[in-house]
């Protein structure tokens, strides 16, 4: 009887431990439930911060490589509205510009010239800068020797050129006077009475108000001289220290693939350019050294301003070293013939002697520009911007030379 009692009680404590397994692993599985779900939220939680931190990123990029905003999609270039807008406004682009260029010709031929001085000084400051010199200080010791050599000429020309001028303006009344003693001269006057006009309008008062458009006019005339001067000099000053920059930033412009190319024929245009404008300040130089010693062997008065007139028209190709010769020579048989013949006989033999010895030796490294470019590129200088065109002539056309040897004659062997 009692194994048959035990029997439920046993059944019965068997079931509810198995409730109680149940129960405890119910539980079990809601708490693993529980902590999966957790992990997932805090793995959604640390997706969403790693995507927050690279929109982060990505937004820091974004305004580091776009500061001002990423490019917007273009237009399609086959579109009728893109071809007819783009069309028509470059059409007006280029009437504007074309018409600010004409009105800024006088504003833009002093920045050239500027900056063809500035490369042309470039070398000088360069070898100072290699022999230990700051930069800053280069440019103001060349700065000073150019500006002195200015007033060296200003001071040796302009006095004595006014002096002789009111001197000739004086005596030119008796000049005329004297021109009746010959007697083809006199018989004209007396047909036609051209020494007589002449001289009334010598002898009229307003003679000087008549050849400078009155005191008005020739004031304006310096003024604008001055000025112009003024804004070379200062823009040459700037060109001249900032040239390293200048040329940085233009080389910026340039793909960096073809970025080293284009430097290294950049330099040696420039290199190019400021030998020249040192070959032919040299050039001058001799010319002038050389005139003032003949001329002080043949007694002519204002030497010194005459000879430094002839180097400063020497600068200009072609035509300067003979007009210089002409004005000397003129003013030689003022004097006397015999000074005049003297004067004609040492230019034909200078001038020579320049052509075929002095300018090939001292050019002979700078410009290889052949004969015949030289005059063509002189003439149409000349034609566009007179003598500052002249003198530009050349070494724009040993530059556009260097690009066609070495950019299209090279393409063209390359194919």
């Amino acid at each position: 009887m009692q194994r048959d009692d035990d029997q439920p009680l046993l059944g019965g404590g068997v079931g509810g431990a198995e409730s109680e397994a149940r129960a405890a692993a119910h539980d079990l599985h809601e708490e693993t439930e529980r902590a999966e779900r957790v992990l997932r939220e805090e793995r959604a939680e640390s997706a969403e911060l790693h995507e927050e931190t690279e929109r982060a990123r990505e937004a820091v990029r974004e305004e580091e490589e776009h500061p001002y905003g990423r490019p917007g999609r273009p237009l399609r270039r086959n579109s009728p509205f893109y071809v007819g807008f783009f069309g028509a406004l470059g059409v007006l682009v280029a009437y504007v510009l074309s018409q600010a260029v004409l009105q800024a010709r006088s504003v833009i031929v002093l920045v050239v010239v500027s900056m063809f001085l500035a490369v042309g000084l470039n070398p000088v400051v360069e070898a100072m800068t290699r022999r230990g010199i700051r930069r800053g200080m280069a440019v103001l010791v060349v700065f000073v020797i150019v500006i002195g050599a200015f007033v060296g000429f200003g001071f040796a020309v302009v006095p004595p050129a006014i002096d002789e001028g009111n001197q000739f303006v004086k005596n030119l009344p008796q000049y005329l006077q004297d021109l009746k003693s010959n007697g083809t001269i006199n018989r004209l006057n007396q047909d036609y009475g051209i020494i007589d006009k002449l001289s009334a309008q010598v002898s009229n008062a307003n003679l000087g108000g008549q050849v400078f458009g009155g005191l008005l006019g020739f004031g304006k005339i310096v003024v604008s001289a001055v000025f112009s001067a003024l804004t070379i000099l200062v823009m040459t000053l700037y060109f001249l220290s900032s040239l390293p920059s200048i040329k940085h930033q233009a080389y910026q412009l340039v793909p960096a693939s073809r970025r080293e190319r284009v430097q290294k024929l950049g330099d040696e245009i420039l290199t190019r350019i400021g030998g020249y404008v040192g070959g032919a300040a040299t050039i001058a130089f001799v010319a002038a050294l050389s005139s003032y010693l003949f001329l002080r062997i043949i007694d002519l008065q204002l030497a010194l301003a005459l000879a430094l007139f002839v180097g400063l028209t020497d600068l200009v190709p072609l035509v300067g070293a003979t007009i210089g010769a002409a004005v000397v020579t003129t003013l030689a048989f003022l004097d006397t013939p015999t000074k005049g013949i003297a004067c004609i006989v040492f230019y034909v033999i200078y001038q020579q002697v320049e052509n075929y010895f002095i300018y090939p030796r001292v050019m002979k490294k700078q410009v290889d520009v052949p004969a015949a470019l030289t005059v063509v590129a002189v003439l149409f200088g000349g034609a566009l911007l007179g003598v500052v065109g002249a003198l530009l002539a050349i070494p724009t056309a040993a530059a556009v030379l260097l690009i066609v040897r070495e950019v299209l004659v090279r393409r063209m062997e390359a194919h």
